[in-house]
């Protein structure tokens, strides 16, 4: 990619090297490198203020014309909040001033943590876990769990377990395991989630709401499922092997072709 400058000249540009872009990472599939983009590179919509529409808003006190800055709050994830369902929420890292002309100091604001029983219609299954009270908020307004988890994107989710519960429930949609023992049910919970379905492909079902380690694990398992497989080259030079022994070509004819087949026999 190439930047102009203003004297006309060209500045290159190297994007800078990321775990999809380097090393084991890019040889992943496509399909998972879409998803981690969602999760790990994709600005998450504003919890913690409201965005301010368009380019330009005038000032209050001065009337002055000035440019909108929606900057967001710097936040912080810790590895405690993977274990939960948070609702896009996370630590706020900022300073308190207890006083007029005390210091700041620092300070960090938590959300909101209590234990609660999540309920998923396609898995029907409850589940117990730590959850924050936007996150029991945001689960109500979609009318559950499950239309929460598939319209949010990776990265409002933020958690894995909530990408781990969404993949199972996008496996259980693709595949149509759910409600195994009752058809009827099963047919009329797909009927109502399959319009989900339309944003993903199967692949990018399969690598879906995987950790950058599970998906070099995935990775690693396909690869060697495939060197225990016969090589098709192989497979095909015995096929064509065993058609020249049994066709109407000359002895010298038939030798010339297997020696250039398989020049070791």
């Amino acid at each position: 990619m190439e930047s102009k400058l203003a004297n006309g000249l060209k500045l290159l540009y190297i994007p800078k090297k990321t775990k999809i872009s380097s090393g084991l990472g890019d040889r992943l599939p496509e399909a998972y490198k879409k998803f981690y983009k969602e999760w790990r590179h994709k600005v998450p919509e504003p919890v913690y203020f409201k965005a301010k529409p368009g380019k330009w808003t005038k000032d209050e006190k001065t009337g002055a014309v000035i440019p909108v800055q929606n900057i967001p709050i710097p936040l912080k994830y810790p590895k405690t909040m993977h274990s939960g369902i948070w609702g896009g929420e996370a630590v706020v890292q900022g300073f308190k001033q207890s006083g007029k002309y005390k210091s700041r100091v620092p300070h960090f604001w938590t959300p909101t943590l209590k234990k609660s029983v999540v309920y998923s219609e396609i898995l029907n299954k409850y589940m117990s876990t730590t959850v924050t009270e936007r996150a029991l908020d945001v689960i109500n307004k979609n009318y559950g769990l499950d239309h929460y988890l598939l319209k949010t994107a990776a990265c409002d989710l933020r958690t894995t377990l909530s990408l781990k519960i969404k993949r199972q429930i996008l496996m259980a949609l693709r595949d149509k395991t759910l409600y195994a023992d009752d058809k009827v049910k099963q047919q009329e919970v797909y009927d109502k989630y399959k319009h989900y379905l339309e944003n993903y492909t199967h692949e990018e079902i399969e690598w879906y709401g995987l950790t950058f380690d599970q998906a070099l694990l995935k990775m690693q398992d396909i690869d060697e499922l495939n060197e225990k497989k016969e090589p098709l080259k192989a497979k095909y030079r015995l096929e064509l092997i065993e058609e020249l022994k049994n066709s109407n070509l000359t002895v010298e004819e038939n030798k010339s072709w297997l020696n250039k087949l398989n020049p070791f026999n």
